[in-house]
């Protein structure tokens, strides 16, 4: 490790608020839900209808049609994304880079869209020949890859795929790869687009969708809500920003992942809690010095216990001072892009000093958070801020930012 400092210059977003951090940003600190009623062209027995979901993307305006065949629309927003970030960040459109940038994009499927559309098509229409372009669409590298193409990135590129950590661990991987002097820059985050009508039917066969809303650590609450979206970050060394005199949005100053090493689906206090304090290590910090915590949050009976518990571990009396939100009831539960739309959150939270809502909260539950900013929104001093990611799976990954100094 060379110890180089990480710094965020650029990051862009699609969600179910529209096509922009800015968008997102409006909806959280406003608390205006992006939830809607979902309707699919095929036939459906959800009794769960509701999700975030972006209703019109033209992917047309960003994608030549010599590419667009070959992109599900989790890669078409992966791609929108990182051009909305190159350009913050400085760089001109589709510039190349070269090998000392790395690209890497978290999803938990991959390309669900084509999946559902081209099983359907082999099992019930069956005419017609078979789509040569499907292999290349529903890879779960094919955002990384359709990225790292555009801005011609000859570095380290690789897709990480662990559920709802996949986009938290792709951007504290890439900020290692930094420190570590491997590369100077990573395009980072992730990507989902699963609302379709199959995983949205596993989803409701857990048992954890909200039919409802999502209502995290409140009493009555009865599950999540599905969203979709991405989440890229240009990430870049001290000697780069400096180099290329560019103005960075925030530092990336602490990664911490830990695995529960136990249930494939329920969450663990020590697994959630030891993320968290390997976030802090490695930022170098106390955790009475965090001012805001974007919460995993997820609405679910059991996650939101067992992460009140585990931040109780960590934080211990300073909690009761400490603000926590869950932004999940505004933009849904991205999965694979979760990390990366709460990052952006996260980040304009300590840009703007306000902590953003956690709404539809009806009243407190003894065994979760008493107050996580419940419905509004408020003023705050806020100059380090944790993002936190819990996986099925039993992965955990934490991102702590400071404001750039």
């Amino acid at each position: 490790m060379d110890g180089s400092r990480v710094f965020v210059t650029g990051m862009g977003c699609v969600s179910a608020a529209g096509l922009g951090a800015d968008r997102l940003w409006h909806a959280a600190r406003g608390g205006h839900s992006c939830v809607s009623r979902v309707e699919f062209d095929r036939a459906w027995r959800n009794k769960v209808k509701i999700a975030a979901r972006l209703e019109e993307f033209d992917p047309e305006s960003y994608i030549e049609p010599g590419q667009l065949i070959f992109c599900d629309r989790f890669t078409q927003f992966a791609v929108a994304a990182a051009d909305e970030a190159m350009v913050q960040a400085g760089f001109e459109p589709r510039q190349r880079l070269d090998d000392r940038t790395a690209v890497i994009i978290g999803t938990g499927i991959g390309g669900a869209t084509t999946i559902d559309d081209k099983h359907y098509e082999m099992y019930y229409v069956r005419e017609g020949r078979p789509d040569p372009t499907v292999v290349p669409r529903t890879m779960p590298n094919a955002a990384t890859s359709h990225v790292s193409m555009r801005y011609g990135c000859k570095g380290p590129s690789f897709a990480i795929s662990s559920a709802c950590s996949s986009a938290t661990q792709a951007i504290g991987l890439g900020a290692w790869f930094i420190r570590s002097g491997m590369v100077e820059r990573a395009i980072v985050g992730g990507s989902e687009a699963l609302i379709t009508p199959s995983i949205f039917r596993a989803w409701e066969a857990l048992r954890v969708l909200a039919p409802q809303a999502c209502r995290p650590f409140s009493k009555g609450r009865n599950g999540m809500v599905l969203g979709e979206g991405a989440g890229v970050f240009v990430l870049e060394s001290e000697r780069s920003v400096e180099r290329r005199n560019a103005e960075p949005l925030i530092e990336l100053v602490g990664y911490g992942t830990t695995s529960d090493a136990g249930d494939i689906v329920r969450p663990d206090v020590n697994g959630a809690a030891g993320a968290m304090q390997d976030a802090l290590r490695d930022a170098g910090i106390e955790a009475g010095s965090v001012d805001y915590v974007n919460a995993h949050g997820t609405g679910t009976v059991m996650n939101d216990m067992v992460e009140t518990e585990a931040l109780s571990k960590v934080f211990g009396a300073h909690l009761a001072a400490l603000p926590v939100s869950s932004s999940k009831p505004i933009h849904g539960h991205g999965l694979g892009a979760a990390g990366a739309l709460e990052l952006v959150v996260t980040i304009m939270s300590v840009r703007d000093n306000f902590v953003p809502p956690t709404i539809n909260w009806l009243e407190p539950d003894p065994k979760c958070l008493q107050d996580p900013v419940a419905n509004i929104g408020r003023d705050g001093n806020i100059d380090i801020a944790m993002s936190n990611s819990f996986a099925f799976g039993g992965i955990n990954a934490v991102l702590i930012v400071q404001s750039a100094r």
